[in-house]
């Protein structure tokens, strides 16, 4: 069976492989040590420190195994939209305008990179997958939970 790619910008790979590293490095040494402490106070069966250190062991643990896999199995998104190109594909910043006439800014990124707090929207969300392939100035039909938005497209960088 062959693993799903996950799409990355190259900043987004960047930040994956930094938090692998501050785990690996700085986090399971930190867990170590606590479990180590918390053995020091006796008894593990009735250890509330030790259960949480083997806890948040098992957290970094498993958080490390899912970044290297991301890392792993990552396809860099690179940047096509150089000179006068309006496509909109994976890695561009598009801003909408709604119905009602309010502006929205966001980037398009793979899913392991999406923040929406950061205007950061995932190409398999159903704003991302409406978006892929369009062009300046073209109107979008968007799904929502409250039903279908139309959006224009007015800038693609």
């Amino acid at each position: 069976m062959t693993e799903e790619s996950v799409y990355l910008t190259r900043k987004g790979l960047e930040e994956l492989k930094k938090e692998l590293d501050y785990l690996t490095v700085v986090k399971r040494a930190e867990v170590a040590a606590a479990i180590q402490q918390a053995k020091e106070f006796g008894d593990l069966a009735e250890n509330a420190e030790y259960e949480n250190a083997k806890n948040q062991q098992a957290f970094v643990e498993g958080r490390i195994a899912t970044l290297e896999k991301m890392i792993s199995n990552a396809t860099i998104i690179e940047d096509n939209h150089k000179g006068n190109e309006t496509i909109i594909n994976v890695g561009a910043t598009v801003t909408i305008k709604n119905q009602l006439g309010k502006k929205q800014t966001f980037t398009i990124v793979g899913s392991a990179e999406s923040d929406p707090i950061k205007n950061k929207i995932s190409n398999s969300s159903p704003m991302g997958q409406a978006l892929l392939g369009h062009q300046l100035k073209d109107k979008v039909k968007v799904p929502t939970p409250a039903g279908i938005n139309e959006i224009e497209i007015v800038s693609v960088n």
